[in-house]
Formats: structure tokens, C-alpha cells, sequence
């Protein structure tokens, strides 16, 4: 896979490619040290998977993710940060990102960076503990007002607590098919991208 790392330090620059070089499946293309270069390394080289920090100066690695994620949908930025501050956490979630894990968990990047590739999302348990109450807001809008029945409501509840498609399916008493075209419906009804976004919906405004 072909990997960019983008980071203001030059000593976790450094120690980031050599961490990753020890891994044959793992090819570094490109590197920088701000957003804006993020930005444009992604422009020009169209890596498999964008490795970034999340606090740079010029831009920050959540500006740069969100103007790569607007021309480029599919890609796969994975942000590695020493910072769990809620605003960034709740951010990458909803931006879109496949991951955010801290660098302190160094053991952990080269597995992150290949589950990501392989078209999953990491989060570390630091975050994923944290998200449910980030996401909670005093004022909830009526379920009513999204045109969601009590079958993709009941649906919606599953996902977000990390049931697969076949236990929701073997709670429901429907088969696996089926669910998969309710989520279609929703997702589509609540015009989102993905299981992620659809359990930060349930979050925000049915917790």
C-alpha cells in the first residue's frame, strides 16, 4: 500500500517512516509537515491511505481532511495524534475520517494503517469510550421529523451499539438481506455516508 505522513514535528516524521519501513506492505510515498501540504501530496501522489496529525500550523489536519474528503470521498485518512481533545475527536468522527488513534500507542499504527486500508475504521479505545457522551446534547428533535419508522428506529438502536447485520437480523427475526436494505433506506433518508455516521446520528439525537 502506498502511505503520506503529514507531521509538524520532524522527529515523529522521522520515527513514524521508520516504523512503518519495517513492514514490506507498506510503502512510503510522500511526507510533510502541515495541512496544507497534506492537501497537496494527496493531490499529486493519490496515496492508498494519508497518515496525519491533527495540530499543525498554516492548517490544521482536520482542514486539510475535510478538503480531501470533499474531492475524494473514498479516501483514507487516519489521524495520528498525542491529543484526545473532544472538539477533534467529535470532529474526525463527522468529517468522515477512518480513524484516530494517539501516538503514544505506537505498537498500534502499523495495524491501524493496514485495518483501515482494508476498508475499516480504528478507533482507539481512549476515543471509542469517549464518544457516546461527546455526542449527547441536552435538546433532542423529535424522531418524527426524520420520516423513520419503528422498524429502522429499532434498526438505527442495534447499529450504534455495534451489532452486525446478522444479530440485528437474528433479534428482528428478519433475514440478513433485508436488514442490509433497511440501512440502504435509512442512510439514504438521513443522508448519510455510513454506519459511523448513522451511530453518531443515534447519538445526538436519540440517546
Amino acid at each position: 500500500m502506498k502511505v503520506i505522513i503529514v507531521d509538524d514535528d520532524k522527529l515523529v516524521l522521522t520515527s513514524l517512516k521508520t516504523i512503518l519501513s519495517t513492514d514490506k506492505d507498506i510503502q512510503i510515498i510522500g511526507s510533510g509537515q502541515s495541512g496544507l501540504e497534506a492537501v497537496n501530496l494527496y493531490e499529486q501522489l493519490k496515496p492508498d491511505l494519508l497518515l496525519m496529525d491533527i495540530r499543525m500550523g498554516e492548517m490544521t489536519g482536520i482542514e486539510a481532511a475535510q478538503i480531501i474528503l470533499k474531492k475524494d470521498a473514498n479516501a483514507k485518512i487516519l489521524f495520528l495524534t498525542t491529543f484526545k481533545d473532544d472538539e477533534y475527536i467529535v470532529k474526525a468522527f463527522q468529517i468522515g475520517a477512518k480513524g484516530y488513534i494517539l501516538k503514544q500507542n505506537f505498537e498500534s499504527i502499523i495495524p491501524a494503517v493496514k485495518t483501515v486500508y482494508a476498508g475499516q475504521r480504528v478507533y482507539g479505545d481512549e476515543i471509542i469510550d469517549k464518544i457516546p457522551s461527546l455526542l449527547k446534547t441536552n435538546k433532542k428533535p423529535a424522531t418524527k421529523s426524520f420520516d423513520l419508522n419503528e422498524k429502522e428506529l429499532e434498526i438505527i438502536k442495534y447499529l450504534a451499539n455495534g451489532l452486525s447485520n446478522k444479530e440485528i437480523s437474528d433479534k428482528l427475526f428478519l433475514c440478513e438481506g433485508t436488514i442490509r436494505n433497511y440501512i440502504s433506506i435509512i442512510l439514504e433518508k438521513l443522508n448519510l455516508r455510513d454506519r459511523t455516521q448513522l451511530a453518531i446520528f443515534y447519538y445526538k439525537n436519540m440517546v
